[in-house]
């Protein structure tokens, strides 16, 4: 099996390089990332739950599906490829936002990335990879809110980041449109 790389990039998001995936979380060095969030026509947002025995996060509550472009890959072209990979479908994706972050976590690994938000749309039931996936569910937004307040614990530190920052850019966007 090939190493996955991912794209080094300094704070404009110009990439500045190449290193294997495990050596930049152990390293914390900044890259590239991207976010999928699929709604239905109800405005719910599909979760899924990591699998047990992925090396960090395992079995917790995250965003449709998230990763790494690879080197000469746009962020549209590396979200369709991995939520075809994790959830079984591909869907037209829309870049919303994008902002750096930085999550330490209890293995000594550290995300430390250049994320780039996107959204699609999608109604049927995905077919997961077990591999990567361990269950999937949809939310409204509200309910998400209500239960990562409520527990915290059961969702991973990216996806408590991201949806802050989500949630709060759908907010004005929602709001400027009932003006």
């Amino acid at each position: 099996m090939i190493e996955e790389h991912v794209i080094l990039v300094n704070e404009n998001d110009e990439q500045i390089g190449l290193m294997p995936k495990l050596e930049a979380h152990e390293k914390a060095v900044l890259h590239r990332a991207f976010s999928v969030f699929v709604f239905n026509d109800n405005n719910e947002l599909m979760l899924q739950q990591r699998a047990k025995h992925k090396y960090h996060s395992p079995s917790l509550w995250t965003n449709t599906c998230c990763s790494h472009q690879r080197d000469g890959e746009t962020n549209i072209e590396a979200g369709k490829r991995r939520l075809n990979e994790e959830m079984g479908f591909v869907t037209d994706l829309k870049e919303t936002i994008s902002f750096i972050y930085k999550a330490p976590f209890d293995n000594g690994l550290t995300e430390h990335e250049f994320d780039h938000v996107m959204i699609g749309y999608y109604n049927e039931a995905p077919n997961i990879n077990p591999d990567e996936v361990e269950a999937w569910k949809w939310m409204s937004l509200e309910a998400v809110k209500v239960d990562i307040k409520l527990h915290p614990e059961c969702y991973t530190e990216w996806f408590k980041i991201i949806f802050d920052k989500f949630y709060k850019h759908i907010n004005i966007i929602d709001n400027a449109s009932n003006s």
